[in-house]
């Protein structure tokens, strides 16, 4: 089982995924740069909590995609 993620993480999450949706990637490293570009998060734990579920999401949405 993965860890929780905070109302906070999925709220911002969401909406970053809503308005970017198309410049984010599959990859953690390269979303990890467009959270920072987008959202002025203050802390590096927080902000990497975010790029990961982006990640996350972003894989699982073309896993999706593929299978319908």
């Amino acid at each position: 089982m993965g860890r929780i993620k905070t109302k906070l993480v999925k709220g911002v999450t969401n909406k970053l995924v809503e308005k970017h949706r198309h410049e984010f990637k599959e990859d953690f490293n390269e979303n990890k740069k467009l959270v920072s570009k987008f959202a002025s998060i203050q802390s590096r734990k927080i902000r990497n909590i975010i790029a990961g579920y982006v990640t996350r999401l972003m894989k699982t949405k073309k896993d999706f995609e593929v299978h319908h």
